[in-house]
This record gives structure tokens, C-alpha cells and sequence, in this order.
């Protein structure tokens, strides 16, 4: 019998104490793909990613209209609309009969849209509801990947609208290629023989899966207000993708046996679980978007929680450390550093470096410049930051300073010694600047 116990004293504790490159080695890839697997868990159930997903739901059944609307114009311009159905019934296969009811009902509220007859403020609101579904899509993703600056309106709305006229004429319009292209002659006489007969019908059945995960993918690079590697993109599309059908190929066997719903919700029932399925596929949707995060910053997969439980001397050691490299890089006359920077260097997750920062910019130590991303520089010249000083802020760190001691009496010896440790430690620190920390002086010889 297996020792449960055991097994969870080893997920919740145990594997987050093995330090190392989480990418080299069979026993470290093994260890990352459980951490990474235990972190999903924990952003599906206990961060705010649900909520994120909730709120989505209500933006997308706002927008969705005005969304297709603009989208079927474009498409109507090409000559290409006709294929917006099968895209439509696609998206809504898991909610089998239903799914075609609704997407009849919702390329027929589209087609009633005249864009020509709304006027110049009807389409202002019509662009505006579709660049704000974006945004708050934007904002997601901004959160997973820990950015701080979102795109202007400038850039928004040009990346944003470029994004809606391009890309579903791109989209659809493969579509219509492959399937005139499968309707000619010569494809015709093709794919009656043999292997080709049976590569066309391997391809049919690959093409919605490949089609999902390069969806996907372009999503994860280009939402983000962000750099996103293609290969770490890659991974959050191929995961999200085949997570998106099996969850549609399961949702649709229980929408084909919940008869109940429609018994108790009657015409409501489509709605219903429309939502649910919407919910379900932004929940995979913003999943994908972080093991495209963890793919590119597999440090993160180290920590158990999003700001790691640091001890004293952890805290003053990165808080010193931040110091140095600030003090340096601007003595030095380099770039300064930015919040990602100083956490890719340190090695530590950014809400942990965030932490630190802002404590020591509270201080007076470092200050923000304004820049797209934020970057710090010290608040004063390097030689009139004591050490002392720096270190007195990283002991009062999260209030520690404000621990009273109990009953002295009781043992004045222990408080001699805590004493005696913080005058050693004062005396080391005396005089020392941030100066002499980046440049030590040189000892004269004997």
C-alpha cells in the first residue's frame, strides 16, 4: 500500500527543497515537471487567475457581438464570410446540437450589424468595446507575466486593431484555401490513391489541433506587454491546445447526458452552459499563458509560493546585494537596473525582489526613474549611503524592529549576548559606505 503521507510530506514540502537547474537531468526534469504541475494547481484554485477567467466570461459575452461584427465586415470585404460558420461551430463543438443553435443565432445577430448605417459614433463604441475586450485580455496576461507597464493607447490601439483586421482574414482565409484547394481535380484524383488517401484524412484530423495550438501561441507572444520566446509560446500553445479539445471532448459527453439542465433550465440551459464552457476555456487559456511563463523563467519553479519565505540573513543578504548592483551600475555609468533584471540576476521570483525594493526605496536608498520598464538608481550619491544605515533598514524589515523584549530578568544573559552580536555587527559597519561595498579600499602593505 502507498504511504499517502509520505507522499504528500514529499509534493508539500520536500521537492521545493531541491535547489538546482530545474532543466538538466532526468530526476530534475522529473522534479520540475511535479513543481510545475503543483503550481498550476495552486494558481487555478487559490490565486486570482479563477477570477480573472470569471470576469473574462463577462467580457466576452459583451463584446462578443461588436467583436464579430467588426470581424465579419473585414471578412465580408474579402469575400471570405462564409467561412466564419465553420470557425464559429468549431469553438462551440462540445456543446454538441446546442452549439449549433447558438452560433445560427449569432451569425444572424451579426449579419442584422450594418457597420455603414451606425455613423462616425456608433463605430467609435463598436471599436471601443472591442479594443477594451483586448485590453482586459492584455491585463491578464500582464499579470502572469509580471509586467508592470501595460501598452499605451497609442500602441494599443494600433497593435489591437491591426490584430482585428489582419487576422481574421488570415485565419478564415486558410480555411477557404485548404478546402478549394482539396475540391480541385487534381487534389480530387490525389487523394484516391494510396498513401495520399490516407495522409489527407491524418490531416483533417491533426489540422483543428494545429490550428488551436498556433492560435494559442500567437496569443502568447503578442498579449503580453512583454518579450515571450517562441519555443516558451510553443509549449503553453501545445499544452493549452490538447488541454482545450480533451476538456471540449469531455464537457460535450456531459452536455450530451445532462438532460436534467434542460428539464430545469428549459431555454436557459444554452446559456448556461455557454458560460460554463467559456469559463472552462479561459481558465485553460490563461494555464497555457503561465507554463509559457514558467517555460521561460524556470527559476520560478524553485519557490512554492509567488514571494519565497526568506530568513533574516537571506533578507539582508539580498537587500545588500540589491544595493551593490544598483550602487555599481551607476557608478560604473551602466543602464540601470529594472525590477526583471534585478530578479533575473538574483535568481529569485520577482514579487521577492519587488518586496525588497520597494522597502528600500520607502527608506530613501533607491528611487524609480519613469521608464517602460521602471528602473532604479540610488536616491543619493553612493558615499553618503552607510552601511549602517542600510543594514538598521533591512533589521527593521516587515517590522521586525518593533519586537519588544519580554522580561529581561528572566535571562540577561541572552540579552548581553543579542547585545553583543548587534555592537559586532555595528562595529564591522562603522564608517563603510555603499562606496567602499562596490570598491573596497586597498590595504596598504606591511
Amino acid at each position: 500500500m502507498p504511504n499517502f503521507d509520505a507522499i504528500k510530506h514529499y509534493l508539500t514540502t520536500e521537492i521545493w527543497r531541491e535547489y538546482g537547474e530545474p532543466r538538466s537531468g532526468f530526476a530534475q526534469r522529473i522534479a520540475a515537471l511535479l513543481r510545475g504541475m503543483l503550481i498550476l494547481i495552486r494558481e487555478a484554485t487559490e490565486g486570482d487567475l479563477r477570477y480573472r477567467a470569471m470576469g473574462l466570461v463577462y467580457t466576452t459575452l459583451l463584446s462578443l457581438a461588436p467583436l464579430l461584427a467588426v470581424s465579419f465586415s473585414m471578412l465580408k470585404a474579402f469575400g471570405v464570410h462564409n467561412q466564419l460558420m465553420p470557425l464559429l461551430l468549431s469553438l462551440l463543438e462540445p456543446l454538441g446540437s446546442k452549439g449549433v443553435e447558438m452560433a445560427g443565432q449569432i451569425i444572424g445577430y451579426v449579419e442584422n450589424i450594418h457597420i455603414g448605417v451606425l455613423g462616425a459614433a456608433g463605430l467609435v463604441v463598436l471599436l471601443y468595446s472591442v479594443v477594451s475586450l483586448l485590453k482586459i485580455i492584455e491585463e491578464c496576461f500582464n499579470r502572469i507575466w509580471r509586467v508592470e507597464m501595460p501598452r499605451n493607447w497609442i500602441r494599443r490601439s494600433s497593435d489591437y486593431l491591426s490584430m482585428l483586421l489582419v487576422g481574421p482574414v488570415l485565419v478564415v482565409s486558410a480555411f477557404g484555401v485548404m478546402a478549394s484547394m482539396a475540391n480541385t481535380a487534381f487534389a480530387q484524383k490525389l487523394i484516391a490513391q494510396e498513401p495520399f488517401g490516407s495522409a489527407y484524412y491524418l490531416a483533417g484530423l491533426i489540422l483543428p489541433y494545429v490550428l488551436i495550438v498556433a492560435a494559442l501561441t500567437f496569443l502568447y507572444m503578442f498579449m503580453p506587454n512583454a518579450r515571450v520566446n517562441f519555443r516558451s509560446a510553443l509549449a503553453g500553445g501545445i499544452a493549452a491546445g490538447l488541454t482545450w479539445k480533451m476538456v471540449g471532448w469531455l464537457y460535450g459527453i456531459f452536455v450530451a447526458k445532462s438532460v436534467s439542465y434542460n428539464a430545469i433550465y428549459s431555454s436557459f440551459a444554452i446559456i448556461l452552459l455557454s458560460m460554463i464552457w467559456l469559463y472552462v476555456s479561459w481558465l485553460i487559456v490563461l494555464l497555457g499563458g503561465v507554463i509559457s511563463f514558467l517555460h521561460q523563467h524556470p527559476r520560478y519553479l524553485l519557490h512554492k509560493n509567488k514571494k519565497p519565505d526568506l530568513t533574516h540573513r537571506q533578507q539582508e543578504y539580498l537587500g545588500f546585494l540589491i544595493m551593490y548592483l544598483i550602487g555599481k551600475a551607476y557608478y560604473e555609468g551602466q543602464a540601470p537596473w529594472t525590477l526583471h533584471a534585478l530578479a533575473e540576476a538574483v535568481e529569485l521570483p520577482w514579487e521577492a525582489v519587488q518586496h525588497m525594493v520597494q522597502g528600500l526605496e520607502k527608506s530613501g536608498f533607491v528611487i524609480a526613474i519613469q521608464s517602460e520598464p521602471n528602473a532604479y538608481l540610488p536616491a543619493r550619491a553612493i558615499e553618503t549611503i552607510s552601511l549602517k544605515e542600510i543594514y538598521a533598514c533591512l533589521r527593521a524589515f516587515d517590522g521586525q524592529a518593533h519586537m519588544t523584549v519580554m522580561s529581561p530578568k528572566i535571562a540577561e544573559s541572552v540579552l548581553d549576548l543579542t547585545l553583543h552580536i548587534e555592537n559586532a555587527a555595528q562595529a564591522v559597519l562603522d564608517g563603510r559606505s555603499l562606496s567602499d561595498l562596490i570598491h573596497p579600499p586597498v590595504e596598504s602593505a606591511k
